[in-house]
């Protein structure tokens, strides 16, 4: 039915938004749409607030069960945002650089901060979502913005979003011929290089920080096995990134934190699991 497919179409960012993982959040939207199919003949006032009060619910529970299990460096899974599917709204997907910084808070945190600052309810709207009280939701905003501006980045979620002004093509070529001098003038002295693998797949560091390591992190990826993949450019999650492939396999997705003109943040997806999807929007 048509109007369930633009339900689905329509929860989906909301659920990603918490979860940071696409298969979750389908599993979320399929879980709550099944229930509503079998329950709907009997009407609802407001069915698209009911599915969405049951979806971040929803969410927030799985989020909250997946970060007792989860140890070491998490990054989101990215998602496409140039080439999505059709069925995704893209303009609601958070940038991946604030999908990040989301993982300090706790799933209600995160879904007080989502539902206030990427959609735009008011804090009545959100007590009425998440069953508290108006003065709860204020609180956990507080909380939530005050946990941000601790790591020293508390933006709104679209303000890294639409910084793609460098130009990828350029750091490829400065690092193939190793000119480190172009590669310092393209880096923030502060950079961060954040690389998560999975279950299945070692990194060589999972964190790196300052201009110097990464720019040494950085030269023997290459060296050792960027140098053997082709690649290609894309937009993840609202940013730049570089997806290499080996064998027409994607095996890595850097996506590109930029401030003005230097890039403040690299984070590296190695994780199989968490390219397979998007994989199927950038094939090699």
């Amino acid at each position: 039915m048509e109007f369930l497919n633009e339900y689905q179409k329509k929860l989906f960012p909301y659920a990603y938004n918490i979860l940071g993982s696409v298969d979750d959040a389908l599993d979320a939207v399929q879980d709550v749409m099944s229930k509503f199919e079998a329950i709907a003949q009997k009407g609802f006032q407001n069915e698209i607030g009911y599915l969405i009060r049951s979806v971040v619910n929803t969410a927030i529970n799985i989020k909250q069960r997946n970060q007792r299990l989860r140890h070491g460096v998490w990054l989101p899974e990215p998602i496409s945002t140039d080439r999505a599917d059709k069925n995704i709204e893209r303009e609601e997907i958070i940038g991946y650089s604030m999908m990040v910084l989301l993982e300090h808070l706790n799933p209600k945190e995160r879904a007080v901060f989502i539902l206030k600052e990427t959609f735009d309810y008011a804090h009545e709207e959100i007590a009425d979502v998440l069953s508290i009280t108006v003065n709860n939701s204020r609180k956990l905003l507080s909380r939530a913005k005050s946990t941000l501006q601790t790591h020293n980045l508390q933006r709104s979620p679209t303000e890294y979003s639409f910084n793609n002004s460098i130009d990828l093509q350029e750091y490829i070529d400065i690092i193939k011929v190793g000119d480190v001098k172009a590669l310092e003038s393209k880096l923030n002295k502060d950079i961060v290089l954040i690389a998560d693998g999975g279950k299945n797949v070692s990194v060589v560091r999972q964190f790196t920080s300052g201009i110097e390591n990464v720019i040494k992190l950085i030269t023997h990826l290459y060296d050792t096995y960027h140098k053997n993949y082709s690649y290609k450019t894309g937009i993840v999650n609202h940013q730049s990134a570089i997806l290499f492939y080996q064998r027409q396999l994607l095996v890595n997705c850097q996506v590109f934190e930029v401030n003005g003109d230097q890039i403040t943040g690299i984070y590296s997806i190695v994780d199989p699991a968490k390219l397979k999807k998007l994989a199927a929007t950038f094939p090699g």
